[in-house]
């Protein structure tokens, strides 16, 4: 199944993808644990690196509306909208994030436009794909993840994602190589330089 980080990280710049590990943090989420809470603001744009996570909803408290896997974007729609989540995501097993706090990233959409340009395309294609996906499990009876197949994409969109999937390898292996990072109390509030 293709990761939707993947549009985020092949639109995005290296130089962008190193300004996101400086300002993330690494969390390791155990099974149960809940990430996001329908209905209490978010504070952060997760992207899933490890591990499944599942989406429910108050109006159907015993049913799984969406299984997410490695190389999911959780919380986004919040980010650009700034209404509290309209689900709840827990981890359903051992899962691996890297949380972008808002604060340092709306100062740095604020201070480098095109940062800003880059980032917004980025999450317009991610928010695309996901709402094409969605239309796709209306159309069934169950939620299934969609691939999307080779022929789907563009010539454009396929080398994007080329270049999504080599960014995300090299994230991994800087967050395996340091597993430090800093905490909740770290993230930056100030502008960024």
């Amino acid at each position: 199944m293709m990761k939707r980080v993947l549009f985020v990280l092949g639109v995005l710049e290296d130089d962008d993808i190193d300004w996101l590990l400086t300002v993330g943090q690494r969390l390791e989420f155990h099974a149960g644990d809940v990430l996001i809470r329908q209905q209490q603001q978010a504070e952060a744009i997760y992207l899933l690196l490890d591990g499944t996570l599942h989406v429910s909803v108050a109006s159907w408290p015993d049913q799984i509306i969406a299984e997410l896997s490695s190389g999911e974007v959780v919380g986004e729609m919040s980010f650009v909208d700034t209404r509290p989540p309209s689900a709840t995501v827990t981890a359903a097993t051992p899962a691996l994030l890297l949380a972008i706090p808002w604060s340092p990233l709306q100062s740095m959409l604020q201070q480098d436009s095109r940062f800003a340009a880059r980032f917004y395309r980025a999450l317009a294609i991610l928010l695309s794909s996901r709402l094409r996906t969605t239309v796709q499990h209306l159309e069934g009876e169950h939620w299934q993840p969609v691939v999307l197949s080779d022929q789907e994409c563009s010539r454009d969109m396929a080398e994007t994602i080329s270049l999504g999937g080599i960014r995300f390898d090299w994230l991994m292996r800087r967050l395996r190589d340091n597993p430090t990072a800093p905490t909740e109390a770290d993230w930056p509030t100030s502008e960024p330089e």
